[in-house]
């Protein structure tokens, strides 16, 4: 028998972001929550992902709690930098839009395991595809959120209002007219089109950042690139090592600092007892895979000539560059500057 494919799983962040903008339109909070099946323990998780069955009940039943058939599209409006995690700062700190564009294009798999975007060049035009891989298609108010959050958030890094050259959906017209979409876009959209995409003039996409932050970025690009490679892996087997499991989740969230062994124990479904009990199994602790996470991310880093040595410290989690170059001479016997030039 052929096994079946994993059921689609996003963000969290998600789902907090509809239950916040939910909330502050008088919806109960909790209730929404029990009915879509959102645990809210995944509100204060950064790193919690949940069935995309759960994100779409969440948009559905927000916009028939507020009765408004364009609760997503006005959600895109309430965006603030951070909504998304290391996605939305990647985007954030690039140097123009469409560098960001490009951003989201290679990270969005970080908050989305269906969800693509492609960058279409047409004459004078960028075109911003989005779409689900496979047959299935993103519900209505997900769709109207995530192309108007392309233009909130260009405008936002911009410095002034962008407004898109066309807008096409793949769904149906909802009720409400098309001045609201007007509003966001500055163009009315078209609908029942093959594909969502958003048109953006290509002297918009090109004009530069003003606020953009080069070492902020950098810092951001290789943390994202370290998330985007640990996702990439394969999905743990039944007879994986724990070791394993326990130190992908430690490279996933050290640039938020080393996690305790409560912490991954947490999000592996276990007690800290039972992951202990089976570490020590396998005949090890929890301290050295720590260690060894941290050693290997620090190889990583070191050969990035991008990243200053302080950016890579804090990377590692460590909180200040001493303890990270006494930990690098007791890895390697070499100070991170001396392994750094020895691979130049």
């Amino acid at each position: 028998m052929r096994a079946h494919a994993p059921a689609p799983r996003v963000s969290a962040r998600i789902g907090a972001l509809i239950v916040q903008v939910a909330a502050v339109r008088g919806v109960d909070a909790k209730a929404l929550m029990t009915e879509a099946g959102f645990d809210p323990a995944w509100l204060h998780d950064a790193e919690a992902r949940m069935p995309l069955a759960v994100e779409e009940c969440l948009w559905n039943g927000a916009a028939a709690r507020t009765g408004d058939p364009l609760f997503g599209l006005r959600a895109a409006q309430s965006l603030r930098p951070g909504a998304f995690d290391v996605l939305d700062y990647a985007v954030r700190t690039a140097p123009d839009l469409r560098s960001a564009l490009q951003r989201l294009v290679r990270y969005n798999r970080l908050v989305h395991d269906l969800a693509t975007f492609d960058l279409v060049p047409r004459g004078e035009t960028l075109r911003v595809e989005h779409r689900f891989d496979g047959a299935t298609r993103p519900c209505r108010q997900a769709a109207e959120f995530t192309l108007a959050s392309i233009v909130v958030v260009a405008s936002q890094i911009g410095g002034e209002p962008v407004q898109a050259l066309a807008v096409e959906f793949a769904h149906a017209a909802p009720e409400g007219g098309v001045e609201p979409f007007r509003q966001v876009f500055g163009v009315p959209p078209r609908f029942g089109a093959p594909v969502s995409c958003v048109v953006l003039a290509r002297e918009v996409v090109d004009r530069p950042v003003p606020a953009a932050d080069p070492g902020l970025s950098r810092i951001v690009m290789a943390h994202a690139e370290q998330l985007l490679a640990a996702l990439a892996a394969a999905r743990p087997a039944k007879d994986e090592r724990i070791a394993a499991q326990v130190s992908r989740q430690l490279a996933e969230g050290m640039a938020h600092g080393p996690m305790t062994l409560g912490q991954v124990a947490q999000r592996l479904h276990l007690s800290e007892r039972s992951l202990q009990r089976r570490l020590d199994a396998e005949g090890t602790r929890f301290a050295d895979l720590l260690d060894e996470v941290r050693r290997e991310l620090a190889l990583r880093y070191i050969a990035d000539e991008r990243l200053a040595l302080g950016e890579v410290a804090y990377l590692l989690g460590f909180a200040e560059p001493s303890p990270f170059h006494r930990a690098f001479k007791r890895w390697t016997g070499k100070t991170p500057a001396a392994a750094r030039r020895g691979l130049h």
